[in-house]
């Protein structure tokens, strides 16, 4: 039996033995933003100057708070101010001053030159579609530091783990409502100087993070090697699920559309991280919603919630005739979500030296442990992927 144990070896062999039409090319990478362990904060005279010369007249700086960051290469920081409202504004620090012109995410489309940053070129466009993301105060490029509107600091993850069942409900309705509003009203027309019409969730993109979690969630993770006899077969199938997504009509996607990136504001529910928005299938959000790596739904509320998202597309003469084949390509997508995902989270630990979020890797398993078992045409995939991933046994 053929088996590798390093990045490399596993690049050869897929290079060599898989098929050569989704060889999965490079994409513009998988981390091109290098990686910076520690940022200097910012210097507080300066942020309070900036403050007085460039927010609304009357504001004083009273003092920086790191606020908990996440798997990102940026800094937050809330900046509490006397003379408001507002109260307090959010400080992005980028990793670097001109850092946004590399993603932090893989991307694939059509070559096309960065010459604004993604996070307010994406949320300008959302904006003007009436989803609800921060409004701008000042970017001060030189610095690398953005002065936004402060949703305040409670997801939807915090508020739905500590409610009823009947607000839980209510509370990812509104989720939904907020994405159906953002794949209609942010779709069409497309606006070619919005960067997410360039990108999309194309097969060779979607194989890139196939092959993400077996170069991590299996390879690294076992610290053992995968054998050809069984990548093989389960890189194939893998086509096959990509294939089927990148098929798909697409829409405007956020691409981390989660619990920990909705932040409850009184009524408002507020869209935050969606620099890295691309064209992709409309399973893909709500499977990023309703498939969780932070929150599990119970099985009946997915169901309910699947359904009303499609009742809110239809009320917006966007109908899906046939709801099981949707339901299907929303459990594809959700296989596809969930295997990044874990490839991820052990990616985020070796090479960034975040190990938070290796708890959640159970969690996003079981979602694909059960849609596995689900399909009987998934056998396949299966069979020769469960002995290397405890969590599928």
């Amino acid at each position: 039996m053929k088996c590798w144990t390093s990045p490399d070896q596993f690049g050869r062999l897929r290079d060599k033995l898989g098929s050569t039409r989704y060889n999965s090319p490079r994409m513009s990478t998988a981390n091109p933003a290098p990686f910076k362990a520690s940022l200097s904060p910012p210097d507080q005279t300066f942020v309070a100057r900036t403050i007085e010369a460039h927010l609304p007249p009357g504001l004083v700086l009273r003092g920086l708070t790191l606020l908990t960051g996440d798997a990102s290469n940026r800094r937050y920081y809330r900046a509490a101010v006397a003379g408001g409202p507002p109260h307090s504004v959010i400080l992005m620090q980028l990793a670097e001053p001109e850092g946004f012109k590399q993603s932090e995410e893989a991307v694939s489309g059509a070559t096309h030159q960065i010459t604004e940053l993604p996070f307010l070129n994406i949320m300008s466009h959302l904006a003007k579609a009436g989803v609800p993301v921060p409004a701008l105060h000042y970017y001060d490029q030189t610095s690398g530091l953005l002065y936004l509107e402060d949703f305040g600091d409670v997801t939807l993850a915090e508020t739905v783990s500590q409610t009823d069942v009947s607000n839980l409900e209510s509370r990812y309705k509104q989720a939904i409502n907020v994405l159906v509003q953002m794949q209609v009203k942010a779709t069409t027309p497309a606006d070619p100087g919005c960067l997410a019409f360039h990108r999309s969730f194309d097969v060779s993109l979607l194989m890139w993070e196939f092959d993400h979690f077996l170069e991590y969630g299996i390879v690294a993770r076992r610290s053992k090697p995968m054998c050809a006899d069984d990548w093989m077969p389960i890189r194939h199938e893998f086509e096959n699920i990509s294939e089927i997504l990148a098929g798909q009509p697409r829409v405007f996607t956020h691409r981390d559309y989660h619990s920990r990136n909705l932040m409850v504001d009184g009524l408002r529910l507020g869209v935050i991280d969606f620099q890295d928005a691309l064209m992709g299938p409309a399973t893909y959000d709500l499977a990023s919603l309703l498939r969780d790596a932070y929150i599990q739904l119970d099985e009946a509320l997915v169901d309910d919630l699947v359904a009303y998202y499609l009742d809110q597309l239809a009320e917006r003469r966007f109908v899906w005739t046939n709801r099981a084949a949707f339901r299907r390509l929303f459990d594809l997508t959700s296989i596809q979500r969930n295997l990044k995902a874990a490839g991820r989270f052990v990616y985020i630990d070796r090479v960034k030296g975040n190990p938070k979020f290796l708890a959640d890797i159970p969690r996003v398993l079981s979602y694909v442990k059960r849609n596995l078992q689900k399909y009987p045409d998934l056998e396949t995939l299966r069979k020769h992927l469960t002995p290397y991933v405890p969590e599928l046994q």
